[in-house]
């Protein structure tokens, strides 16, 4: 007779990193997704009340002080932001170190996800020792660029954990033709320069962390026609690849990562012009912040649904890996 689970919810998380499934593995790096989703909204904040430098030390965060204290050139309210978002950056890193223990204690073990594992914690040591540096250099625009964008490419082992504890490790096999899969490729591509692009634009204007904080020295006119420029281009691609994916008969999965990342596009085109027109209110910007990553992921989650690894080799009743779909030409 199989052992029923712990009722006991502290045992049950014991278990799920201790005593690992594939299931409980899968959702601790989903745990590390949301994780580094909200460090980007938290950083988000810290920008946008003006709290990068609420602790205007690093690693302390006054003086000899780890936590806030009273300090006269400072807000308690943007302290306690800029603390609370280093304490956000904690929390991931436990996450992370849990994943990889978890990680190294399935069986049988699986050593690529071990190594995916292992990226996250260490990429979230990578992201604080930057933070110091956003800190330490006064909020220097391209460092505080450089920030935000480590969190997206933590993303990609966060996800690629995500996805890999649910499949096989069989060689690739495509679902879809070489020109969609380019296609896949090149929107995952202008995916990421618009974010460039978008840190650009917020370290011209005016959230840049701090009222005397550096920008770069750019017309934020001009910065804000090729971000858009580029996330135009990016819708185009969107739409191209939702057609691409219907007329070739793509897997079911696939269509429905085109449609959320269509969905997504025309969201944060709304939000951006939105957020244009009325002068880039805080809430917005957070949310505009939010929705990039959001669409980062749609078009990572893409790319990997147009290809298959086979089952999960410590599934009960292995199912028949799908058959991979050929390029349908035009007529």
């Amino acid at each position: 007779m199989a052992e029923r689970p712990s009722s006991n919810l502290l045992n049950r998380a014991w278990d799920a990193v201790w005593r690992p499934t594939p299931g409980s593995l899968r959702l601790l790096a989903l745990l590390g997704v949301i994780g580094n989703v909200a460090i980007v909204v938290s950083g988000g904040a810290v920008r946008v009340t003006k709290s990068g430098l609420g602790c205007p030390d690093w690693p302390r965060c006054s003086g000899d002080s780890l936590v806030p204290t009273h300090n006269p050139e400072h807000h308690v309210l943007n302290m306690s932001i800029e603390f609370g978002n280093r304490m956000i950056t904690f929390v991931v890193l436990a996450v992370g170190a849990l994943v990889f223990v978890a990680a190294l204690r399935l069986r049988p073990r699986r050593e690529r996800l071990v190594w995916w594992a292992l990226a996250q914690p260490m990429s979230v040591f990578a992201q604080a020792l930057i933070g110091g540096i956003v800190v330490l250099t006064e909020l220097h625009p391209a460092a505080v660029s450089l920030h935000f964008l480590v969190s997206p490419a933590l993303l990609v082992f966060c996800v690629t954990l995500w996805i890999r504890s649910g499949e096989g490790d069989g060689p690739p096999r495509p679902l879809a033709g070489p020109r969609t899969r380019r296609l896949a490729t090149a929107l995952l591509v202008s995916c990421a320069a618009v974010m460039v692009a978008g840190t650009v634009v917020t370290g011209t204007g005016p959230h840049a962390g701090d009222a005397d904080a550096r920008r770069y020295g750019f017309d934020i006119t001009d910065v804000a026609r090729i971000h858009s420029v580029l996330a135009w281009v990016t819708t185009a691609l969107v739409v191209l690849m939702v057609i691409v994916l219907h007329r070739t008969g793509a897997p079911a999965a696939a269509r429905r990562r085109g449609h959320e990342l269509a969905g997504l596009i025309v969201a944060q085109g709304v939000v951006g012009y939105v957020q244009y027109f009325l002068g880039v209110p805080e809430g917005l910007v957070l949310l505009h912040m939010l929705g990039s990553v959001l669409m980062w992921l749609a078009a990572f989650r893409l790319c990997f649904a147009l290809r298959d690894r086979g089952p999960d080799p410590a599934a009960a009743e292995p199912a028949a890996a799908p058959a991979p779909v050929a390029e349908a030409q035009p007529a």
